[in-house]
């Protein structure tokens, strides 16, 4: 085991981490930062990976020749960028959407994405669910997927007046959760910051 392994798991002890500590580890280390804290990162399962390529070839096709850019992880996002690397939060979401171009640099993106979404891994879904949720509002986040491979479900939230309103979808439902007789056939997400893009869950979850 590497030493910056060894320095991660006594961190709590040790003190708070922050994005200037990131710069200087080995780019094998896949690991958070939220609020000062680590979080190892450990492989992703196989289906986690099928839905996470599932949607980003969907993101990428609809994004071909538009501004905004798409970004499988590991890609390094700095909700809270200070000038002097001193900010305590940096993470890795499954994909990222980001469509000011100001906000990106070499390393990843600074300040808030357009779209984050998050494949749910069975080891720790309270980590996207609750944690990662409170830090996606705090920043800014427009819209944020919550994607569960094992439900087959996506939830989506959407950012306004500085709170969170969520949509509930299934790939086996013909509508989302609470909608109105209204609306199409088929289990389709539509990607509000994205706008005609929509998404069939059907073919996300297709292994």
């Amino acid at each position: 085991m590497s030493s910056i392994y060894e320095s991660c798991e006594e961190a709590p002890e040790r003190r708070r981490y922050t994005y200037a500590d990131a710069l200087a580890w080995s780019e094998e280390l896949r690991a958070e930062i939220i609020d000062g804290e680590i979080y190892m990162m450990a492989p992703p399962l196989r289906a986690h990976q099928e839905v996470l390529r599932n949607i980003l070839v969907k993101l990428a096709n609809f994004l071909e020749d538009k501004p905004c850019k798409v970004y499988p992880a590991p890609f390094g996002v700095r909700l809270f960028p200070e000038p002097d690397d001193s900010d305590d939060t940096l993470v890795e979401p499954d994909i990222t959407v980001v469509c000011d171009e100001s906000k990106l640099d070499e390393r990843g993106c600074k300040g808030a994405p357009d779209l984050i979404i998050e494949v749910l891994s069975p080891s720790n879904p309270r980590h996207d669910l609750l944690l990662k949720f409170n830090l996606y509002l705090r920043a800014g986040v427009r819209e944020y997927w919550v994607v569960d491979p094992e439900t087959k479900t996506v939830i989506v939230y959407t950012l306004k007046d500085g709170r969170y309103g969520a949509v509930s979808y299934e790939a086996e439902s013909s509508l989302p959760a609470g909608a109105a007789s209204s609306v199409p056939e088929g289990p389709v997400v539509p990607v509000s910051v994205l706008p005609p893009c929509a998404i069939d869950l059907r073919q996300i979850f297709a292994g």
